[in-house]
């Protein structure tokens, strides 16, 4: 996968790139980031990327010619349409299964947004997606960014350890994820679970199973909602 990232602000990916699972995901050649600083692409000589909004009121406003340029730029070297994603308040909300999809493509561009926001053409006209990672807002786009392309390259093929780990994360069934326990199996009076000793992996995942319903009915009944909403779908198309 090759990720470009539109920012003013490309040095504070340094560090999340560099580190952890996303530095592992790209030595391992599952993935390559490119970061732009898409002032580069100005086509003024102060390098101007904001003015103010027609009409008037508050904050400055990116303006298209710079962001259309950097896409174009990005774009001119592939045979397929990349998924250009657009961070901002007004995106659908961020899930799982939206990692899951965006985790299929083979070439990502984000753009991270400062000041008021940006020209309306640029979501009209150049991106294909609008995403936000919730209901608040932040100073720029660069840590929703940051989320999104974490989320999405652990799916990549040989990228974690184990490549059935993504299958059990909370989300990608549909429901939150079961209890884990590790050794020491007593510590300072409290005991694992007994079923988790006993060597029975029939039982073992009945009890995960179980868990992970009772954890999602208390902590996200909406999403135990949805979840036996779309087993009763299954269902019926068995039948």
């Amino acid at each position: 996968m090759k990720i470009d990232i539109l920012t003013l602000f490309p040095e504070m990916f340094s560090g999340v790139l560099g580190s952890s699972i996303l530095k592992k995901a790209a030595e391992k050649e599952a993935v390559s980031y490119n970061v732009v600083n898409f002032r580069e692409f100005s086509n003024d000589k102060h390098k101007t990327v904001d003015d103010y909004p027609y009409g008037g009121g508050a904050g400055m406003v990116l303006k298209p010619q710079p962001i259309f340029d950097a896409v174009e730029y990005l774009k001119k070297d592939f045979n397929t349409d990349p998924r250009i994603v657009l961070l901002c308040p007004q995106g659908e909300t961020y899930t799982q299964k939206k990692a899951e999809e965006l985790a299929n493509e083979e070439h990502l561009i984000f753009i991270c947004g400062h000041y008021e926001g940006y020209d309306e053409r640029i979501r009209e006209h150049l991106v294909s997606d609008e995403i936000s990672i919730g209901d608040y807002v932040l100073t720029g786009g660069e840590l929703g960014a940051m989320v999104v392309i974490d989320s999405v390259v652990r799916l990549l093929p040989g990228v974690l350890g184990n490549d059935d780990s993504p299958i059990y994360d909370s989300f990608s069934s549909g429901l939150l994820e079961h209890p884990h326990y590790t050794r020491p199996a007593e510590f300072r009076g409290m005991k694992v679970p007994e079923v988790l000793l006993s060597g029975n992996h029939k039982k073992i995942n009945e009890w995960r199973e179980a868990e992970s319903l009772k954890r999602t009915k208390t902590r996200r009944p909406d999403l135990l909602e949805k979840y036996l909403i779309e087993q009763n779908k299954k269902d019926k198309n068995l039948e």
